[in-house]
């Protein structure tokens, strides 16, 4: 009975995921073909702010360095 490393299931997980969350990403590349799509800029602000947001909790969830601060 072979156990997986934690090591290997980190790399065979990560190359399923990326690169579906890569496709994920050209597909909402795609809605900024105005010939098919039409928006406001508010709303390529809320998107772009949206994505923003979670590549940043991706990245601090790998920093083991960031710790939640708090300030009164």
């Amino acid at each position: 009975m072979n156990k997986e490393s934690k090591n290997s299931k980190f790399k065979r997980l990560a190359n399923k995921r990326v690169p579906a969350a890569l496709e994920k990403l050209d597909s909402i590349k795609k809605l900024s073909n105005k010939a098919n799509y039409e928006y406001t800029d508010q709303e390529v602000i809320a998107i772009v702010k949206a994505l923003d947001a979670k590549v940043k909790e991706v990245k601090n969830s790998f920093d083991k360095k960031t710790k939640p601060t708090f300030k009164i």
